[in-house]
C-alpha cells in the first residue's frame, strides 16, 4: 500500500447524499446533497429518498473528487454505509460504491453507520486531540441513542441504548406539536437558548440500567400541550421559549444521568459524542461542563463532523484498511444493521 492512501466514503443511510475523499486520515473533500422535500412531509419519505439518492449519487461523487484534486484512478479503497438506515436509500450508496470499486479493481467496505459517527473522531481535524482508548461516545441521532464503550477502532461495546424512540425523535415530534417545522431539532435548540429551562417540569422516565426510553417524556409533552392550549388556546405562542428551554432541560438531564452512571460503572471518564443530535448546544453544553464538575475530558467534534456526512465513513474505511480488515462483495446492506 502506498504511503499516501486516497478513500473514497460515500454515505446515504437516510435522506442526504453524501461523498467525501480523505488521504489517510485527512479529509480532501466532504460534499452533502440534502433533500428539501421532505419538509412538506414533516419527515422522510423513504421511497422519494431513495429517487432522489439516484439523481444525486454520480454528481455529489464527481464533486468530492475533483474538490480533493484526485482521478478516480487515485483511489485505493472506496467505503460506504451498510447499515443501519433506509434500505432503499442504502441499496444507492452500496450499490454505486460496489460498481465503482469493482470496475476499478479495488475494496469495496461496508461501515455501520454509527462506527461511522465514533470514529469521526479520529479525522485529522476533528477535534483538538483525538481520544485515547478506551473512551466511551455518545451517540444520539434521529434514529440513534446509544452509549458505547470503545476499547479499540472496531473493538466496541453498546453498554446501553433507547428501548422505544431516539432522542432525536423527541425533539423533532415535541417539535411538531409546537408547530416548529421539520426538522425541529435545530429551532427548539434555538427557542430554549431564550427561555427558562425550569419553567415546567416533564417527569423523567425510569428506566434500568443505562438503556434509554423517550416515549414517555413524548406522551407527557403532549398530554401537557393539550391541557394547556385547552385552557388557553394561545398558551404555545406565549410561551414557546419557555416550552423550548423546559423540554430540552429535561431530556439534557436524562443523558447526564446517564453517562454519570455509565462513568461510576466502568471507571472511563473520557466522554465523546456523535450524532446529528450532539449538535444541539445544551447537550454539548452540559457535557462540557462535565469537565470541571466530574473530572471528565470530552471530545466535541466539529459540527460537520457531527451530522450525517461521507467523511466519517471515509475514516472508518481508512482505519480497516489499516488494521487490515477488507471488505467483499457480498457485504448486504440492513436496514438494522447490529455493531
Amino acid at each position: 500500500m502506498s504511503e499516501k492512501v486516497y478513500v473514497l466514503g460515500i454515505e446515504s443511510s437516510c435522506d442526504d447524499t453524501a461523498a467525501a475523499v480523505l488521504c489517510n486520515n485527512l479529509v480532501l473533500s466532504n460534499v452533502v446533497a440534502g433533500q428539501k422535500i421532505h419538509e412538506s412531509y414533516g419527515g422522510v419519505v423513504p421511497e422519494l429518498a431513495s429517487r432522489a439518492h439516484q439523481q444525486h449519487i454520480v454528481p455529489v461523487v464527481d464533486t468530492a473528487l475533483k474538490q480533493a484534486g484526485i482521478d478516480k484512478g487515485d483511489l485505493n479503497a472506496i467505503a460506504f454505509t451498510q447499515g443501519p438506515g433506509l434500505l432503499g436509500s442504502l441499496l444507492v450508496g452500496a450499490s454505486f460504491a460496489k460498481g465503482l470499486a469493482n470496475g476499478l479493481g479495488i475494496p469495496a467496505l461496508g461501515i455501520h453507520h454509527m462506527q461511522g459517527h465514533i470514529l469521526a473522531h479520529f479525522i485529522a481535524d476533528a477535534n483538538e486531540q483525538s481520544p485515547t482508548f478506551p473512551f466511551l461516545a455518545l451517540t444520539i441521532s434521529g434514529g440513534h441513542t446509544q452509549i458505547v464503550r470503545v476499547d479499540d477502532y472496531f473493538d466496541m461495546t453498546i453498554l446501553g441504548e433507547t428501548m422505544d424512540d431516539a432522542i432525536g425523535e423527541a425533539f423533532d415530534k415535541s417539535g411538531k406539536l409546537l408547530q416548529l417545522g421539520y426538522p425541529a431539532g435545530p429551532e427548539m435548540d434555538r427557542r430554549a437558548k431564550l427561555g427558562n429551562p425550569k419553567a415546567f417540569a416533564f417527569t423523567k422516565p425510569t428506566v434500568d440500567g443505562l438503556n434509554f426510553s423517550f416515549s414517555g417524556l413524548k406522551t407527557a409533552i403532549l398530554y401537557f400541550i393539550q391541557k394547556e392550549t385547552k385552557a388557553n388556546p394561545d398558551f404555545i405562542h406565549q410561551n414557546i421559549n419557555d416550552i423550548c428551554a423546559s423540554i430540552q432541560h429535561t431530556i439534557v438531564e436524562i443523558v447526564m444521568d446517564k453517562l454519570l452512571k455509565a462513568t461510576a460503572e466502568t471507571g472511563i471518564k473520557k466522554i465523546a459524542i456523535g450524532g446529528g443530535v450532539s449538535a444541539n448546544s445544551g447537550i454539548r453544553e452540559a457535557i462540557k461542563s462535565g469537565e470541571g464538575r466530574f473530572g471528565w475530558t470530552t471530545y466535541i467534534p466539529k459540527f460537520e463532523y457531527t451530522t450525517d456526512n461521507a467523511a466519517m465513513i471515509g475514516i472508518c474505511g481508512y482505519l480497516k484498511l489499516q488494521s487490515g480488515l477488507t471488505g467483499s462483495e457480498d457485504q448486504e446492506v440492513s436496514a438494522r444493521l447490529k455493531f
